[in-house]
């Protein structure tokens, strides 16, 4: 989960990513940030995001991220 946070502080280091909870709901990810996000996750991670997935639920946390993430990696 450190380097999804690393991740994510690449992005936009002022955003506290270990308590923040509403990260889209906040406006703290915007579109053209989640679609860099989403690039960088499946190249770190080497999993692919379904469209599917793009989904506000998925991309409100850190935890939730990680959760998506593990569930992909397990589908591969």
């Amino acid at each position: 989960m450190e380097k999804l946070i690393e991740i994510l502080e690449g992005l936009n280091p002022d955003v506290d990513y270990a308590n923040t909870k509403d990260l889209v709901d906040g406006h703290y990810l915007d579109s053209l940030t989640i679609l860099s996000l989403v690039s960088e996750i499946e190249d770190e991670f080497d999993v692919e995001i379904p469209t599917i997935e793009i989904v506000p639920n998925n991309f409100n946390s850190v935890e939730s991220l990680w959760k998506l993430i593990t569930k992909l990696q397990k589908d591969e």
